[in-house]
């Protein structure tokens, strides 16, 4: 998995918590979902002890964007990448990939291999390909619908 400078890392009795700020679109599943755990309020803002590791572990796994992983101590189950890889567009927002996923750049350097991501679909993110929630300071509405369940093909002649 690719880390960045923007990476923190939690370190908790049975289970450590890596944050990725710059990956993170403020979905809010961890505050809401942990707040024992999760709360902007406090510092640290992470509290790995907080929650039992099964708890932590089940809610991260709901993190849309990849900002927050975990590695357990206490013997549990490692994250599992979603059985099927898929791609769903997001009303007004980004490309939510699932699975087993190379980022890779044009040259096929890849960027990260991680198991969520969220992508940038307005164009406007400072950190593309990641979405950093520009969209919603560009009134974005893209509805994210596929006309008639098929792709837009365009005729080139042949």
């Amino acid at each position: 998995m690719g880390m960045s400078d923007t990476v923190r890392l939690y370190a908790g009795k049975d289970i450590d918590i890596s944050y990725d700020a710059g990956r993170c679109i403020h979905a809010a599943e961890c505050v809401s979902g942990l707040p024992a755990v999760f709360d902007n309020d406090r510092r640290p803002w992470i509290q790995p002890n907080g929650a039992s590791a099964d708890a932590i572990a089940e809610l991260i796994a709901k993190c849309p964007s990849g900002a927050l992983h975990f590695t357990r101590h206490d013997g549990g189950n490692g994250e599992a990448p979603a059985e099927h890889t898929s791609i769903t567009v997001t009303p007004g927002g980004p490309l939510y990939v699932r699975g087993l996923v190379q980022l890779q750049s044009a040259d096929g350097t890849e960027i990260l291999a991680d198991t969520r991501l969220a992508l940038c679909r307005c164009g406007q993110s400072h950190n593309k390909p990641f979405c950093d929630n520009s969209h919603l300071g560009i009134a974005f509405d893209d509805v994210g619908a596929v006309p008639d369940g098929h792709a837009r093909h365009h005729d080139n002649g042949e």
